[in-house]
């Protein structure tokens, strides 16, 4: 990983607002650690300043925020959609193998770039979350907040 020893750049009080990588990734330039990587790419700049290294915090109400010059939307409003997987869809956001996506069967008006909340086999059928607000997926995912998962498993009739 390419950190660099200390940012020289203005925004490194924690009480402006939430870290940069958040607020882009919230408004949709692509997953946290994708932001991570343009903000130590020096793609980033805040009010004009170039931010040089993470940890940043801004206040996306106020700031001039750009990636590449172009200035990020306002976060895009939570999605939350239930989706009946069927089988022969993987739930994952890309496959380099060209298999159909569950994340593909949805057309959400918001145009919102969503993504699944955990996994099902590719020959499973089931419900499943998709969503664009990593804040949730990460209360339903991660093993610290211990929430109960419960599958059930039927036989095939043939």
């Amino acid at each position: 990983m390419r950190r660099r020893s200390s940012p020289t750049h203005p925004y490194q009080d924690d009480a402006r607002g939430p870290r940069i990588q958040k607020v882009l990734a919230d408004a949709d330039v692509g997953s946290r650690r994708a932001c991570e990587d343009a903000v130590e790419d020096g793609r980033v700049t805040v009010n004009g300043h170039r931010i040089d290294g993470l940890p940043a915090w801004v206040n996306p109400e106020e700031d001039d925020i750009r990636v590449d010059g172009r200035r990020i939307r306002a976060a895009a409003r939570h999605v939350h959609v239930m989706l009946f997987k069927p089988k022969g869809y993987l739930s994952t956001t890309s496959d380099p193998d060209g298999r159909p996506l569950a994340v593909d069967l949805v057309r959400h008006p918001s145009h919102a770039r969503l993504f699944p909340v955990g996994r099902l086999d590719v020959d499973a059928s089931g419900l499943i979350l998709l969503t664009n607000d990593g804040e949730l997926a990460n209360r339903l995912t991660h093993p610290r907040f211990e929430m109960a998962k419960g599958y059930e498993i039927g036989r095939a009739h043939v």
